[in-house]
């Protein structure tokens, strides 16, 4: 069974039991959060797909807590032109464990 879900302006494909990583939310390490904007659910061969959203969809996840990704690196460089910035940028996530899925 299978769920795809939207936080956070991203889609996500999520099956229970698994671990992910989302955009940063305000939820504390420990709470349960409950995503309402279920798009498609799977079980087999029955699959329920949402205009946008599925009626009574809901997946239920656990929050296991915050951290931050490795650093990316930004440059900007032109040639001959003495033109050189270098910026670095780690985005905050949460990390969840999906716990339930309901149609």
């Amino acid at each position: 069974m299978f769920a795809v879900f939207s936080s956070g302006g991203k889609q996500h494909r999520v099956t229970e039991g698994e671990v992910i990583k989302l955009e940063r939310l305000t939820a504390e390490p420990g709470e349960e959060v409950v995503f309402d904007k279920v798009l498609i659910v799977a079980d087999g061969d029955q699959v329920s797909v949402g205009q946008p959203y599925v009626d009574g969809g809901k997946v239920t996840a656990e929050v296991l807590g915050h951290d931050r990704h490795k650093k990316i690196r930004v440059i900007k460089f032109k040639r001959r032109k003495d033109y050189l910035r270098r910026q670095g940028h780690r985005q905050w996530f949460t990390q969840l464990k999906i716990t339930g899925i309901s149609s």
